[in-house]
């Protein structure tokens, strides 16, 4: 094994770093590889994996089938180094079942490694300010944080950045969503991050000291363990009804951050079943131009006892991803409504669920019975046009949108609504709604 080989860093970390280095050159059209090449790379990838991976007993039937495939010829067809790299990780894969564990032909990305490793502290120092600076354009992730309609606090974020950067914007964000009767957070495009990060948000979902996850290392034989904070900055939303998406995309870190607070009864989970990667993964140079992920830890819940790792985590409601916010925003509304106890909030609830089911089951109303809506109702008036209806009541015209049979959003006023009201089959009036509650009246007139 070379000196090289033994060095790593996550893989996470590995191409971000790169991407603050300077462009290599092009290599040539890279050498075939001759018998005795194909075995020091199996030799390498076995005593990398036998001394890493993180079940030791998998490592050693992983080795056994590449050096069976070897000695067998099947690999003799794989000349191109890209080639055969392909084919011991597809081995490798279907062994392990590891979707973080893989293994590539990748020059540039070794080379890159071996340069960062090498520098000098201020060329270290500049080129990880370079990867701040990108981080910190892309705002460490986090894509929108909004207060919804019905007090309901929305946080979409793409990954969990390292709390000693992007914690002071991830206390920004929940700061901001304290006081939120409920909280939905979108984690279907997270493909997760670092623990620290985890560690920190979940810290604001608790009042008391909780146990969230363990990390075991196989080959320090180390538990490391991970708990709420003492302190977080600023009040905590513990009080919130938690909702969290999920899809398939949703991995590593995110599953984690949805597994801690399903297995904690903290949260429900509502989406897709996601993508199954429960194992911190090392990089580790192989034969100069070849890039290892080697798994060497797992997860370990405290509650569960194991993780999430091959098979994902399952959400509490199954729906494709898509459709997840919707059933999220109208199950919270539908949970405060329930507890409500103030006329104004239950009125304001009742407003948002009106929305939200036409929403998830939009309504359908005939020709016929638009036609008799249009009409004039005082100063207020209802045009029929091309199989669509449309308000005025002194300015401009506007679209209305069926709610249910009779009520109406108007397009672009989302505070008014309007509702036809209809006797013995006769449309007698026209009631213009508001979001606080009042109610106007203005009898059909033409």
């Amino acid at each position: 094994m070379t000196k090289t080989a033994t060095r790593w860093i996550p893989i996470s970390l590995a191409l971000a770093w790169l991407a603050a280095l300077p462009a290599p050159c092009q290599e040539a059209k890279a050498a075939a590889l001759d018998a005795a090449q194909k075995q020091a790379i199996v030799d390498e990838v076995s005593q990398l994996l036998n001394k890493y991976y993180v079940f030791a007993e998998t490592a050693k039937k992983m080795e056994e089938l590449v050096r069976s495939r070897l000695a067998s010829g099947a690999y003799d067809k794989f000349s191109d180094p890209a080639a055969f790299a392909q084919a011991v990780h597809l081995d490798l894969a279907a062994v392990s079942k590891d979707k973080h564990l893989r293994f590539q032909y990748a020059p540039e990305m070794a080379a890159g490694i071996k340069r960062f490793q090498s520098r000098n502290q201020d060329e270290v120092r500049a080129a990880q300010e370079r990867r701040l600076q990108s981080a910190r354009h892309d705002d460490f992730g986090f894509r929108r944080v909004e207060r919804l309609p019905g007090n309901i606090g929305y946080l979409d974020f793409r990954m969990f950045a390292s709390a000693d950067q992007a914690g002071p914007t991830a206390i920004a964000a929940l700061n901001f969503l304290a006081y939120c009767d409920a909280l939905i957070i979108d984690l279907r495009q997270n493909g997760g991050g670092d623990p620290s990060q985890i560690q920190l948000m979940c810290s604001y979902f608790f009042d008391e000291p909780t146990h969230l996850n363990d990390l075991y290392n196989r080959s320090e034989d180390k538990t490391e363990n991970y708990w709420t904070l003492p302190y977080v900055p600023g009040p905590k939303p513990v009080k919130a009804d938690i909702y969290v998406l999920t899809s398939t995309g949703t991995f590593s870190g995110a599953e984690e951050f949805s597994y801690n607070l399903k297995n904690l009864k903290r949260a429900t989970l509502i989406g897709e079943t996601t993508g199954g990667g429960a194992h911190p993964t090392e990089t580790r140079i192989v034969q100069d131009k070849y890039v290892l992920g080697v798994p060497f830890a797992r997860a370990v819940n405290p509650i569960s006892k194991t993780n999430w790792e091959g098979t994902g985590v399952t959400p509490d409601i199954q729906v494709p991803a898509p459709q997840a916010f919707d059933l999220a925003y109208g199950m919270a509304v539908e949970k405060l409504a329930a507890k409500a106890s103030d006329p104004d909030r239950k009125a304001e609830y009742e407003w948002i669920l009106v929305a939200q089911k036409a929403k998830q089951s939009p309504v359908h109303i005939d020709d016929k019975t638009l036609k008799s809506y249009a009409g004039e109702y005082g100063e207020r008036k209802v045009f029929y046009e091309k199989g669509s209806l449309t308000y005025q009541r002194t300015g401009p015209r506007y679209r209305l949108i069926p709610l249910t049979a009779t009520i109406f959003a108007v397009e672009g006023l989302d505070y008014f609504r309007v509702e036809f009201e209809v006797k013995d089959g006769k449309v007698t009036g026209l009631v213009g709604l508001y979001d606080d509650g009042e109610r106007q009246s203005s009898p059909r007139t033409k």
